[in-house]
């Protein structure tokens, strides 16, 4: 739908949503989001101007369907693919991603480390209609090698390639100083970000500032050009509850919100990522320190995981933290595989993840009270008192899941008939009683 919007903005220096939401231009991206979102168009403009809310949607990702994030739009879920240097093919990510577009991602990030990144990433965005994510920094290791190789210039070629192809967000870790390297050793887990680890390791191997703090402005320019959004990384996010909302975790988040006001001077949208690993009782104070600290731009929180000992059911142990984060004010939440800590996910994996997260996400926006997020609950409940099971399938979060365990034990589609499941029978049936009561005592 995007290619003849894009055509009208061909000769504009800075096309992005910012820039035309200060405007008073309400583009066409606004005006989907709104109706997808059940809010106005101009309300939807000003949230965009304010930084509140953002629509990642490079220009050059014309098969792209906008969306929103933010804390006046649903609460989203990003799902992470991408293979590593020993597993994983093009065909693998492919399937990946179709999970993921299937089950109701609303972006996806290509992690990817190894193979040919170009070629994997060309063919992610082709088959992709939500916006992905990258992370840059990723691309620049495998192409120089070595990250004491690691240049200005190589790392501004490959974010422009990349923004080139489509990429519609990067996550930078550009908030990630010198002079945070001393509060790293009072950790138990020191750095966990993967970005973070490969950034520390320049810094102290040179002894010189973080080269994406350097060249901030050059990657706000590069970003402004194509509408990429930002992500601004934390690399100093928390990788176990011992270290949650410690000295480096906060001092990185302040420079996050320095360097979102650069970004939206620029006319770069931008969202802020967030822990990690964080126990129930500190989750809200970490949302409105954000939203104080970063002057309420969206916030992308992995988890956060409100325990470590969930090894093979971390995508629970994420959603509990997700769900308590959304209804503070969170915009987005990057899901956790039960794979997380242990490998990398398959396809099983990817839509398990996903579900846990979309589940965490709408039990947020209930809480929140969005517009019409609970009715889909008010029709389940009508299906499951009416037995209409083949409904019921229809509006879980999953149907297929909700199938193949009907069927498990009740296979024949004489059951989905039936005013009973294999739990209770034809005898015990607490919906089945209480009607039967209902209607045998004109009870209204």
């Amino acid at each position: 739908m995007r290619k003849e919007w894009i055509k009208e903005r061909k000769n504009d220096a800075t096309p992005t949503q910012m820039y035309y939401a200060k405007q008073g231009v309400i583009t066409p991206e606004m005006h989907h989001v709104a109706k997808v979102e059940g809010l106005e168009p101009d309300f939807v403009r000003e949230c965009v101007a304010k930084g509140r809310m953002i629509i990642p949607a490079n220009i050059n990702h014309t098969n792209l369907i906008p969306m929103a994030i933010g804390i006046d739009a649903k609460t989203k879920v990003n799902a992470n693919i991408g293979n590593s240097s020993l597993v994983s093919d093009i065909n693998g990510e492919l399937e990946k991603l179709d999970i993921c577009l299937k089950y109701g991602a609303d972006t996806v990030m290509d992690l990817s480390t190894g193979g040919d990144l170009d070629e994997i990433r060309t063919a992610i965005i082709k088959n992709c209609n939500v916006p992905l994510g990258t992370v840059p920094m990723y691309q620049i290791i495998h192409d120089v090698c070595e990250i004491e190789n690691l240049t200005i210039e190589a790392m501004l070629e490959v974010i422009e390639r990349q923004a080139k192809q489509g990429v519609s967000y990067f996550t930078i870790h550009a908030g990630f100083l010198l002079k945070f390297m001393p509060l790293i050793s009072k950790r138990k887990m020191g750095i966990v970000s993967r970005g973070g680890s490969l950034m520390a390791t320049w810094m102290m191997h040179y002894h010189k500032e973080n080269p994406f703090y350097e060249a901030f402005d050059q990657i706000l320019d590069i970003c402004a050009k194509y509408d990429v959004a930002l992500s601004l990384g934390d690399s100093l996010r928390p990788g176990c509850l011992y270290d949650a909302t410690d000295e480096a975790q906060l001092s990185e988040l302040k420079v996050l919100g320095e360097l979102t006001l650069r970004a939206w001077d620029k006319n770069v949208q931008v969202m802020v990522e967030g822990p990690g690993h964080v126990p129930l009782n500190q989750i809200e104070y970490n949302v409105k320190i954000q939203q104080e600290w970063c002057h309420n731009a969206p916030f992308y929180v992995l988890g956060p995981l409100v325990t470590d000992i969930g090894a093979g059911y971390d995508h629970i142990t994420s959603a509990i933290g997700g769900a308590l984060a959304a209804s503070y004010g969170v915009a987005m939440l990057c899901y956790v595989t039960p794979k997380e800590h242990l490998g990398l996910p398959n396809a099983t994996d990817v839509r398990d993840g996903i579900i846990a997260h979309k589940i965490a996400a709408h039990a947020a926006d209930i809480a929140r009270g969005r517009a019409g997020a609970i009715d889909r609950d008010h029709a389940m409940s009508d299906a499951r008192y009416n037995f209409d099971w083949n409904k019921q399938f229809e509006l879980a979060l999953d149907p297929d899941k909700a199938r193949e365990l009907h069927d498990e034990s009740l296979p024949q589609d004489v059951f989905k008939e039936a005013h009973f499941c294999s739990m209770c029978g034809p005898k015990f049936c607490a919906y089945k009683i209480s009607r039967k009561i209902t209607e045998e005592n004109n009870v209204k």
